[in-house]
Parts: structure tokens; C-alpha cells; sequence
């Protein structure tokens, strides 16, 4: 099963409910000054001391959520397959593995299997999306100095 078959994109009425909850949830976080505030399920009158920072996640959770945005959390540290790393980066398995032995991304074995740090491959792909921006931006320059590009 593939990552976009686990992750899937929030209901409309998810997304209003995730709107209202983040909209008073951020109201709510800019007058806290508890580092473990103590927070109180209504319906069952059971209160539950939280973390700020795990609270400040959940309001960043909201808000991709009201956006209709799919949502995923995964440890920084997590080890990834092959096939795991390859969907994130949307390429082929084999040229993933490519990327690997010509070591633009590190990896480790174990036994006869790749083990890709998560945070390896969302830094990979976000060095990919930087040069594929300067290259576009690269492009439009040369488009305008030879006359093809109306603006």
C-alpha cells in the first residue's frame, strides 16, 4: 500500500470543524503561559496536561486540515524503505536506488535491505525543489533576453 493510500485528504466538514478548533485553538495558545497547560475533554470532564509544543503542533495540524490538506506525522528519525522514500519523492524505485549508491542521499544496510533517514530524503527533495526553481528562474531570464517571453 502506497503513502497516498494511508494519507487522505480531509472531508469538507472535517475541514470547517478544523477550522473552528484552530481558529479558537491559536486565540486560546497566544494567552497560555504553562509549559504542560492542563486542558478538559467536555464531554467526559477529564482534564489532561499537554505540552505547549504538542499543542502548538495540534494547531498546526488544524490548520493544514481546514486547508483540505492530507496530513502525515512521521519522527525525524524514522528510517524509510526504498519504496517508502521513493513515493515521498515521487520517482522510480530503481532511480531512487541510484541516488543512493552515487550518494546524494545517505543510507544504510541492513542485511540486503536500504534504510533512508526520513529526514534525509525531505532534505534531498526540498534541495531538488530549490535547484528546479533556479533553473525555471534561470530559463525565464534567458526566455526575456532573447525576446520570447511577453510580460
Amino acid at each position: 500500500m502506497d503513502a497516498e493510500a494511508r494519507i487522505s485528504r480531509p472531508t469538507k466538514e472535517e475541514q470547517r470543524v478544523a477550522k473552528e478548533s484552530y481558529e479558537a485553538l491559536s486565540a486560546t495558545l497566544e494567552s497560555l503561559h504553562a509549559t504542560n497547560p492542563e486542558i478538559e475533554i467536555e464531554e467526559t470532564s477529564e482534564k489532561i496536561r499537554i505540552p505547549l509544543k504538542a499543542l502548538k503542533l495540534l494547531a498546526t495540524i488544524l490548520k493544514a486540515t481546514s486547508q483540505g490538506k492530507p496530513i502525515s506525522i512521521v519522527p525525524i528519525a524514522t528510517e524509510m524503505t526504498t519504496q517508502a522514500a521513493s513515493e515521498l519523492l515521487g520517482c522510480s524505485r530503481p532511480h531512487l536506488i541510484s541516488l543512493l549508491e552515487n550518494g546524494e542521499i545517505p543510507f544504510i544496510k541492513v542485511g540486503k535491505h536500504r534504510r533512508i533517514k526520513y529526514e534525509d530524503v525531505t532534505q534531498y527533495k526540498a534541495l531538488m525543489y530549490s535547484k528546479q526553481r533556479a533553473r525555471i528562474i534561470d530559463m525565464m531570464k534567458m526566455d526575456e533576453d532573447l525576446g520570447l517571453y511577453d510580460s
